[in-house]
């Protein structure tokens, strides 16, 4: 069955463009995101893989470790990355591996999609992310169809509220992006939020006329 949020990753065997490991080794206490794809040689495929390429500075600033998986051999991963360095005009090593997955896996993790088929009318990989925290469980996952590109930017902004809510007592609103104000939890009283939270925080004011919209400013800030 998939793996459910909350619940320690299943650990298997990654054979990949950068050798071979266990996944939760490979891990080894970090986060981590593991973003699945259809096939290679695929046109948007190349458009995200190269994307995320280019924005592993960002991914190591958060210390998030990446993994690609694509079910295809890992002779088929290393030359199709030569087509996506070329369409991202990305330079030197490939910067992140990609995993030669099967067909078992994408169904033990869900990632198959039903209305996207191969040649052979088997269902295709979906756009899967999975985001694993240090604690080996999954925090957040995403599920793209075959058909659809992924937003980086909104992949980071979603670590950037998972990393500051695993260790500060906030949450992060519509929209919300790092630095800008968060919520303060609706377990904590006022007085323990004044204790937590040195710039204080504001209450807004609603109809009901209930206290549960607290805005804090970013504590990680």
């Amino acid at each position: 069955m998939p793996v459910n949020l909350g619940q320690v990753f299943p650990d298997f065997d990654c054979v990949t463009t950068q050798g071979n490991f266990k996944l939760l080794s490979y891990l080894a206490g970090s986060w981590g995101i593991l973003f699945s794809h259809p096939a290679d040689f695929t046109p948007v495929c190349t458009t995200e893989l190269g994307m995320a390429a280019a924005m592993k500075p960002e991914f190591d600033k958060r210390q998030v470790k990446m993994l690609g998986l694509s079910i295809d051999s890992v002779k088929s991963h290393n030359d199709w990355m030569k087509d996506i360095q070329s369409y991202s005009k990305l330079e030197g090593a490939f910067p992140y591996p990609i995993i030669a997955g099967d067909r078992k896996l994408a169904l033990d993790l869900g990632m198959l999609d039903p209305d996207e088929l191969d040649a052979t009318g088997m269902p295709l990989t979906a756009r899967c992310v999975f985001i694993i925290g240090p604690d080996q469980k999954l925090k957040l996952s995403l599920l793209y169809p075959a058909t659809t590109g992924r937003n980086f930017n909104e992949i980071i902004r979603v670590i950037d509220s998972l990393q500051l809510t695993a260790n500060k007592k906030v949450a992060t609103p519509a929209n919300w992006k790092s630095g800008e104000k968060c919520m303060v939890i609706p377990s904590l009283s006022d007085a323990q939020a004044k204790d937590l939270f040195p710039k204080g925080f504001e209450t807004t004011q609603v109809p009901s006329g209930k206290c549960y919209i607290r805005l804090t400013p970013d504590p990680s800030q």
